[in-house]
């Protein structure tokens, strides 16, 4: 079990409304927090310094750690959030899926409306719901990143890692930044269609 999978299953359990692109971003930094867990990498500065050789269990884990930049100057954390990211979220649905970890959940009456996921259960699932009971600081961090904060106190025990913080902090950037593109282009849109609807 990773991070990345179990705020993906939070996620998809509290059934908030959290956009693919947010949760993409969360989830390619929930892998890099295991990465620095594992040892495979460290964190200078806003660069991401490959580690050792480890061996990760986890099929997403091994892609992350594949896909890192092995020469100076290293990648930076947040180039990588967003190249990492990329489709991220789809990419775990899809191997929960395959893997039965998600069932279909139809939404209204048609047969052939839009068709949503939720998870099974199963012991990821628990292991996922445990850790978000106990507000477990990094999963409620990367949580709060994508907009499920669940009515958190503001007392939850802080980081002490601080190559974890400066991740969680490049994550939270990105999220920002991803929202006021889409305002931007909402903004763009709605003012071409003034443009063609005329006086």
């Amino acid at each position: 079990m990773t991070t990345a999978k179990d705020l993906f299953i939070i996620a998809m359990d509290l059934k908030h409304s959290v956009g693919q692109g947010d949760l993409s971003l969360a989830l390619a930094g929930a892998e890099l927090i295991d990465l620095i867990g594992a040892g495979a990498i460290v964190v200078d500065g806003d660069r991401i310094v490959p580690g050792g050789q480890t061996m990760l269990d986890d099929r997403f884990m091994g892609e992350a750690a594949a896909g890192l930049t092995r020469q100076a100057p290293y990648e930076r954390i947040e180039d990588w959030l967003w190249r990492r990211g990329r489709d991220l979220s789809a990419a775990y649905q899809a191997a929960l899926e395959e893997n039965d970890e998600l069932k279909p959940l139809r939404s209204g009456r048609l047969p052939f409306g839009p068709q949503r996921v939720e998870p099974v259960d199963t012991p990821a699932r628990r292991r996922a719901s445990d850790r978000w009971k106990e507000k477990e600081p990094v999963l409620a961090a990367l949580a709060s990143a994508v907009g499920i904060d669940d009515e958190r106190s503001d007392d939850e025990p802080g980081l002490a890692d601080e190559a974890v913080t400066t991740v969680l902090a490049t994550v939270h950037d990105a999220v920002m930044e991803l929202e006021a593109v889409r305002q931007r282009r909402t903004i763009e849109n709605a003012a071409f269609a003034n443009l063609w609807r005329g006086p």
